[in-house]
């Protein structure tokens, strides 16, 4: 492999991908997927979905199943960076049996919240593999979250604080407007209830799920629905942003 493309593939809308995306998806010979397992299906199909609409030379997508974590460790760090070097050794192995032009496609963005750039440093680190590669940027679903809502992430000159659910919990809402990912557990139901959210699962694809409304008012609604949805699909993808009553 001479050259590696990590794109950006935005939330799942496949009109999501930028023409940049689009012009690096026409150049690749071989895609590495991270499969998820049956349950997340789906999350393979969208991809190959956007191949279908954009990619317009012959390619091969190769399935790479991706090591199992512990989901609530004693040492969360330890834990993470153990499965990044599992997931690493994996790709290094994928890409040394690939020729030419190789892409990874990313939910999202490359930068947010996502480990792909990082295990694509301990390939190279190792040194085993030479190649370049270049990163192309997407939609987060931060921004499809504020557009589906058609609102403004911040009100006028306050921060964005960006985080994670176990990092609300454990720390509360920042200053002014806070967008939560990876949340397994709604940990916005710890927050204030005239706290207003806005929350959404599944962006950009057909099971797209929107609720707005105070914490107090609408939180446990959108527990009892999220529960729902994750057991209909073995899935959910869900991400909210929360702002302090003025």
């Amino acid at each position: 492999m001479r050259k590696l493309y990590v794109i950006g593939i935005g939330a799942g809308d496949p009109d999501q991908v930028t023409m940049q995306a689009v012009k690096a998806l026409r150049e690749v010979d071989v895609f590495f997927v991270m499969g998820k397992g049956a349950e997340k299906q789906q999350l393979v199909d969208v991809r190959t979905a956007i191949l279908d609409e954009h990619a317009a030379r012959p390619h091969r997508i190769v399935e790479i199943p991706d090591p199992p974590r512990d989901r609530t460790p004693a040492d969360y760090n330890a834990t993470v960076l153990d499965w990044h070097e599992r997931r690493s050794l994996l790709l290094e192995e994928a890409f040394a049996g690939t020729e030419g032009v190789g892409a990874i496609l990313v939910w999202g963005d490359p930068a947010l919240y996502d480990s792909t750039l990082r295990m694509v440093e301990r390939v190279l680190t190792r040194g085993t593999l030479a190649f370049d590669y270049t990163v192309i940027p997407g939609v987060t679903s931060v921004h499809a979250l504020a557009a589906r809502h058609r609102i403004v992430l911040h009100r006028i000159g306050e921060p964005v604080h960006i985080t994670t659910g176990r990092r609300l919990r454990d720390e509360g809402l920042g200053s002014g407007s806070t967008v939560v990912m990876l949340d397994a557990d709604c940990a916005f139901t710890s927050v204030p209830g005239d706290t207003d959210i806005w929350w959404g699962a599944y962006l950009g694809m057909p099971d797209e799920t929107l609720f707005h409304g105070r914490v107090g008012e609408i939180g446990a609604e959108i527990v009892r629905r999220r529960a729902q949805l994750r057991a209909h699909k073995g899935w959910i993808m869900d991400i909210y942003l929360l702002r302090p009553a003025e």
